[in-house]
């Protein structure tokens, strides 16, 4: 019976794993459907920030989590995007990044938890700035 029980708690958290891979790829499709393409702002070229937001998915735990490990794909992303901090701070800031549940006073400490030597330290992104 324990056995059954732990097997029965692994299910559990595998069925939350792929409901949570759901969600997110949900917010994915609702991003492109309704994004008009257009950057009114500016902050991303040839992009809008929803979009760039989706590149942000391997990110989606350290963007919630400040003690989670954040993951070469993430840094990979952020190292990327953060080239324009303009684009970055508009991603972070997001309607797809706050629809997907990211946490922006953590989110923002993701180019210094990946060791981003030209991150750009004080760079001021809505009420926070980037340490």
């Amino acid at each position: 019976m324990h056995r059954t029980k732990k097997k029965y708690i692994g299910d559990m958290e595998a069925s939350r794993v792929r409901c949570y891979s759901c969600v997110v790829f949900v917010f994915v499709l609702v991003g492109i459907f309704t994004s008009n393409g257009a950057n009114a702002a500016g902050e991303c070229p040839k992009s809008t920030p929803d979009m760039e937001a989706m590149k942000l998915i391997p990110c989606a735990s350290a963007v919630q989590d400040s003690s989670a490990a954040v993951s070469g794909g993430c840094c990979a992303q952020v190292k990327k995007i953060g080239q324009n901090p303009r684009c970055l701070c508009a991603v972070l800031l997001s309607n797809m990044a706050k629809a997907a549940g990211v946490k922006p006073e953590i989110a923002i400490t993701i180019p210094k938890r990946c060791n981003l030597s030209d991150r750009p330290v004080g760079y001021k992104c809505g009420a926070y700035t980037l340490p």
